[in-house]
């Protein structure tokens, strides 16, 4: 049984929306999130970063602070508005390839802890903290986390006739997606959901793990308050088929030491390498791998040797760190060790040759991405992916929907 309820949510007046709304402050180069702030007074990035000018010199605690009163402002000044009533949302984001419909709700922290909310990532306890703390001082989330459900035939026809209604939001972004919200406020409506939902045994976290670990914490913390809001946290909700993954590709500093000829000796142990020489070679299947090193493309084929590995040892990104980043590049923590960063899989390839051919970087790893069914089956038996194994889509924007505690 999982349990959704509608909520009385903040989002920002019709005429305001598209100014309003904006992608995740993480995705904004300094310059770009100093350009926005500039010229658009109505950007919620003044709410999520009050102090940009001063962000480095003041202490989280005050910064928070800052957030908490300019969303205050905003909400004074007419930006936001109320709903009178708890209600669902259903949001379609249309990119240019891509098109991804689901439901605005809340979801349970109870059935989080229960294990009928599935993860398949860690979290990092400091990030965990940090955003609970962040959540108590704010008392607002507009940040939902992306939650998969199985397919479903009535909810699917239930989406296609409710997007024949008239929409409360309908506008586009600079960065050329579409964005629809429509509003589902009818007591019928709300309660057919809910039925739907109570049938399906099990939903799956695809991306927001530590934002639901956070709600948990949270709870825990203030529970004694008697605050119903602290019960839930806010979700998308989308069906399985309507989620687009993509890998996370590696790039690393150097070679732990190795002569390229070694390191390919090394790499033939449980690969079968063919050079593709200035091919922009990418994986086509699973247990294949992409690599780029000094001017050259590689194509490396795992040699499965054991058929009767575990789900884990079976996935692409661990088999990468169990074969090649941690025996023979030294990497440990794949957290935290300066020697790789990731380049989400939906980027160009030519980024990473890009950032190997200007030297900062040695060698290049391309992966085929993870499949709905893997993290399914690895939240099943309780098992998490190594970090950055999976980039995630849809994106919400940030200030369309609000959830207040």
């Amino acid at each position: 049984m999982s349990k959704i309820i509608p909520f009385k949510a903040v989002r920002p007046t019709a005429d305001k929306v598209a100014l309003v709304t904006c992608r995740n402050y993480d995705d904004y180069s300094p310059a770009e999130l100093a350009c926005w702030l500039d010229f658009n007074p109505y950007s919620f990035l003044h709410v999520i970063n009050p102090a940009f000018v001063h962000s480095q010199k003041i202490t989280i605690d005050k910064r928070f602070r800052g957030v908490a009163h300019k969303y205050q402002d905003f909400k004074n000044e007419g930006v936001f508005l109320k709903e009178e009533e708890a209600v669902f949302f259903l949001y379609e984001i249309q990119t240019k390839t891509e098109s991804f419909t689901g439901i605005v709700a809340g979801t349970s922290v109870e059935e989080y802890r229960n294990n009928i909310i599935k993860k398949h990532e860690d979290t990092l306890q400091y990030r965990v903290e940090l955003f609970k703390d962040y959540l108590h001082q704010t008392g607002f989330n507009t940040e939902p986390v992306l939650i998969t459900y199985p397919d479903n035939e009535a909810l699917n026809n239930w989406i296609l006739n409710k997007k024949k209604e008239t929409a409360i939001y309908l506008f586009s972004t600079p960065n050329k997606e579409k964005h629809t919200l429509w509003k589902v406020d009818q007591a019928a409506e709300i309660q057919w959901l809910q039925t739907q939902f109570e049938a399906i045994p099990e939903l799956y976290i695809a991306d927001g793990h530590h934002r639901s670990a956070s709600a948990e914490l949270l709870w825990e913390q203030d529970k004694h308050l008697g605050n119903e809001n602290l019960n839930y946290f806010m979700s998308f909700l989308i069906a399985e088929s309507n989620v687009k993954i993509y890998e996370f590709n590696r790039i690393i500093r150097d070679l732990n030491g190795h002569s390229k000829e070694v390191f390919l000796e090394r790499l033939s142990e449980h690969f079968i390498l063919i050079c593709k020489e200035q091919e922009l070679w990418k994986p086509q299947n699973k247990f294949e791998f992409g690599m780029y090193l000094e001017g050259r493309f590689y194509a490396l084929f795992y040699k499965q040797t054991n058929k009767e590995v575990s789900i884990l040892e079976n996935l692409d990104a661990q088999i990468l760190y169990d074969k090649v980043l941690q025996p023979l590049l030294g990497i440990e923590d794949l957290r935290n060790d300066e020697r790789i960063e990731y380049i989400p899989g939906k980027q160009s390839i030519l980024t990473l040759k890009e950032l190997v051919d200007e030297g900062e970087f040695e060698v290049g790893f391309m992966l085929y991405p993870s499949d709905i069914s893997e993290i399914r089956a690895l939240a099943d038996n309780h098992l998490i992916m190594p970090p950055k194994s999976t980039y995630i889509e849809p994106k919400f924007r940030s200030g369309l929907v609000i959830y207040e505690l």
